[in-house]
């Protein structure tokens, strides 16, 4: 038997997935987990790509012992968030995308390239936190200068498995600064901010073999995880998704990138996917939710929760995409604020974070049908998200489609699939 190994690791945990195929179907076993999270250090908020390392490692005994015939493995995390080096030697801290030093340095990176010329030649969504508007923040700081490498977080954590820095396609394309035609760094636009050139090489591609590590092949998978998990859901035909989780990441798979004014209003994104384009929004996911369990209610299971949301006659809607939300002191604050202190009991909390979640995905879907032109009968929901039956239902409802919800591991599914073609 061939077994491949999958480390998908999320904003909040991490896990070792070993895959194999057993008539026609890929059967899997999660081997090890471990915890993942922002830290704040000198007021800001960063990764422990440190304790990220030797969880990797750490996890991947754990899988040989298990299953000593493993053929390759590879890595996919979120997006946009990277490791500087300076001459193979980390350059600390490594930033998370969810700190607010991007804001002050935004304007500046659209007096020197309007935003609707950065979405013409990437067809980039507005992030605040896209790589393009963190590494201005560096720029600045001078630390950019002094690098001699940027390694996204996947890269950076086989480049410490296998020795090799690659820089994979479908990650690439959540930075803010691959050209949307040509598939490789734009250099209009590194030349615009006066980025050094050698910090953006060319791109390789999803199921290239790049090492190997205690005598596993490394291989790269679509290393930004929506990319693997739109590759592992079994979709009959083509129709919209949400890889639900931390983040909603709401789209379709298109031949080619829609880049037009429309679009861009809409802040759709094109990003790479596995012979295809992927256009989709990234919008508000679980971590409404999540964050208002950590802080009202950290004893209780979402089980519990879900039924005090079902019980509540709260008809409150709030934009769930509004920056308030984005990293609130308190959430519960910011739900007050944006509410109008009209929520009273938990269950109100709750349903007005499923529903206004709902809502979200109404409009971004009347949004994509509009600008690709097409109407789709079914939506499949997929990642942690998709186990909840209560926002199934309300998304159902609110956007009159067939809800397809399936509560797999889509993104280490996809992984896995790229490495079995592969080997």
């Amino acid at each position: 038997m061939r077994y491949y190994l999958a480390i998908d690791i999320g904003a909040s945990s991490g896990r070792h997935i070993v895959g194999w195929l057993e008539n026609g179907t890929i059967k899997t076993k999660e081997v090890f987990r471990f915890p993942n999270g922002v830290q704040e250090k000198d007021g800001h908020l960063v990764w422990d790509t440190e304790a990220l390392v030797r969880y990797v490692k750490q996890g991947i005994t754990q899988a040989k012992d298990e299953f000593p015939d493993i053929v390759s493995l590879s890595i996919d995390t979120w997006g946009v968030d990277y490791v500087l080096l300076k001459d193979d030697k980390e350059m600390y801290p490594v930033y998370a995308y969810r700190d607010s030093r991007t804001e002050a340095v935004i304007p500046s990176v659209h007096e020197k390239i309007a935003f609707s010329e950065l979405y013409r030649h990437t067809g980039c969504q507005f992030q605040p936190f896209n790589t393009i508007y963190q590494l201005y923040d560096e720029k600045v700081n001078g630390r950019l200068d002094e690098a001699t490498d940027l390694l996204m977080i996947p890269e950076y954590l086989m480049w410490k498995l296998c020795g090799v820095k690659a820089r994979e396609y479908t990650n690439a394309t959540t930075t803010g600064m691959v050209n949307a035609l040509t598939g490789e760094f734009d250099k209009d636009i590194l030349d615009a901010l006066e980025y050094p050139r050698h910090l953006f090489p060319s791109l390789s591609q999803p199921g290239t073999v790049i090492g190997e590590y205690a005598g596993i092949k490394v291989v790269l998978c679509a290393t930004h995880d929506t990319g693997s998990a739109v590759e592992g859901i079994p979709m009959e035909g083509n129709h919209p998704y949400i890889s639900s989780g931390t983040w909603s990441l709401l789209g379709v798979k298109t031949p080619k990138p829609i880049t037009g004014e429309d679009s861009m209003e809409a802040n759709y994104s094109n990003e790479g996917g596995v012979g295809y384009n992927r256009y989709q929004k990234n919008i508000m996911g679980m971590w409404l939710v999540n964050e208002l369990q950590r802080e009202l209610c950290p004893e209780m299971k979402f089980p519990e929760i879900v039924k005090l949301a079902e019980s509540s006659v709260c008809d409150i809607i709030v934009d769930a995409n509004a920056p308030e939300f984005l990293a609130p002191k308190s959430m519960k604050e910011a739900f007050d604020n944006a509410s109008g202190g009209r929520l009273t009991s938990l269950g109100d909390y709750f349903r007005c974070a499923y529903a206004s979640l709902a809502t979200s995905y109404q409009d971004a879907l009347d949004e994509l049908e509009g600008n690709t032109n097409q109407y789709y009968k079914k939506l499949y929901i997929v990642g942690g998200g998709a186990k909840n039956g209560f926002l199934n239902r309300l998304t159902e409802e609110a956007t009159g489609k067939q809800v397809v919800a399936l509560p797999i591991e889509a993104t280490a599914l996809g992984n896995l699939k790229i490495q079995m073609e592969v080997n």
